[in-house]
């Protein structure tokens, strides 16, 4: 009984609102119905296809959805484009800071998302900006630019309580800030890190640090005894440059953070057998090594053991390798603006113990002599290294007998057999200070 009340209340209630929705519903349920009818007769007439029919009420529609569709995808892939930007200079920040792994993952992640990320880049974003990889700055060699970037730097400068600081702790800590000390001792470390051996690229190296190492690092003291040290004299005058920097980097110079490196290869003939049925030919190799120093000192070795071993083994001049030859050199610019070095080495002295089991008996005596070699090479730039290649010009031999005073010159001719010798940086060279600079 109950149930009978609740449904006949339930129809009094769906009549009430069938009512109440026939006036503002019942004409769009009346119009809606005779479109579809006309749609469907359209359909039923001979020649009229189901597309066509339907292209034409929804092309408007359809445009829409397209432009939307379009629209959501060309965001997505300004987003994908953004992520990939953002990944790849991560990966540069990882590979800078010496984190390779790190960087390889990140730089794959990025050729994932865009392969051609790294043509869409351009490294020029402000280091106050946000995100990852903004302290990325493009290098630029060209001076006029790094001038105005160390006038910046010195404009950034703070002063407290009158006394200059060049940079400030990133996080508070008890102890002694590198930027409490002097002046004078900050260019006191810098000159150990330059050391005698000119190591002027850990000195670009520390001036990434900050602004204040980087003001530190361009102070012209340091950059004209370097030029001192290489030039002597002859570097005086600053014409035609502009900082004794700039002579530093682009005056022809010899390296001595390296050897200098030459690989000689040739066929030998060798003795034909006893029955003359064949005759042996010989493949021989060695090489030839140069070490410049920067007082003036340089060292050349002629011997077939490869590099691995021997460039070690020249690092200091109180080395114990036999046949190694030990002089001085100088660097000559021609009116031809080619830079040739000019060497006289001679063989290392070695001390002999006198040999008193044979003091007794008179020996025949032997003329002393001094022997010498003269080494003429021109120094020259080869691909995108600057002044790692040296080519022969000159090679003789002096020997000059005490006795009489007389030197016999006997000069060597300059063929396929002195091959040019290759500049190869050798890291241990640098990696202690003996003195300061």
């Amino acid at each position: 009984m109950a149930e009978a009340e609740e449904d006949c209340h339930s129809d009094t209630v769906r009549a009430d609102d069938d009512e109440e929705n026939e006036s503002p519903a019942g004409t769009d349920l009346q119009a809606q119905l005779q479109m579809f009818r006309a749609q469907w007769m359209f359909e039923l007439a001979p020649g009229v296809s189901s597309s066509n029919l339907e292209n034409r009420p929804c092309r408007a529609p359809r445009g829409s959805l397209q432009k939307t569709a379009a629209d959501t995808k060309g965001k997505q892939e300004q987003a994908k484009e953004e992520k990939a930007r953002e990944l790849f200079l991560k990966a540069v920040e990882e590979e800078q800071n010496g984190a390779l792994y790190e960087a390889i993952k990140f730089y794959r992640r990025a050729m994932q998302l865009v392969p051609d990320i790294e043509f869409k880049i351009t490294y020029t974003r402000s280091p106050d900006g946000d995100g990852v990889g903004n302290s990325y700055i493009e290098d630029n060699d060209d001076d006029s630019k790094m001038a105005d970037l160390l006038s910046y730097f010195q404009q950034q400068l703070t002063f407290q309580e009158s006394v200059l600081k060049l940079c400030q702790p990133e996080l508070e800590s008890s102890q002694t800030h590198i930027s409490v000390l002097p002046m004078e001792v900050l260019m006191y470390i810098f000159r150990w890190v330059v050391s005698s051996d000119l190591d002027l690229r850990s000195l670009e190296q520390l001036s990434l640090v900050c602004r204040g190492f980087y003001i530190c690092a361009r102070d012209p003291e340091i950059w004209r005894l370097a030029c001192l040290k290489v030039w002597g004299r002859s570097c005086i005058k600053l014409v035609p440059y502009t900082s004794w920097r700039e002579m530093f980097l682009e005056r022809p110079r010899v390296r001595f953070d390296g050897v200098y490196i030459s690989k000689t290869t040739y066929i030998r003939q060798g003795e034909q057998s006893l029955d003359g049925f064949y005759r042996a030919w010989h493949q021989v190799e060695y090489y030839r090594y140069i070490r410049f120093f920067p007082d003036g000192h340089v060292m050349m070795l002629t011997t077939p053991e490869e590099p691995q071993s021997i460039v070690p083994r020249l690092r200091t001049r109180n080395t114990r390798t036999d046949a190694i030859l030990l002089g001085h050199y100088r660097l000559s610019q021609d009116t031809d603006n080619q830079t040739k070095v000019f060497a006289v080495i001679t063989k290392k002295k070695e001390e002999k113990p006198l040999d008193y089991k044979y003091r007794y008996f008179r020996r025949v005596p032997v003329q002393e002599a001094d022997q010498s070699f003269h080494v003429g090479l021109q120094l020259c730039s080869s691909g995108h290294q600057r002044f790692n290649k040296l080519i022969w010009i000159h090679h003789s031999c002096h020997i000059t007998y005490k006795s009489t005073g007389e030197t016999a010159v006997s000069a060597f001719e300059i063929d396929k057999m002195y091959t040019p010798l290759f500049f190869a940086r050798v890291r241990s060279y640098t990696a202690f200070s003996e003195r300061p600079l």
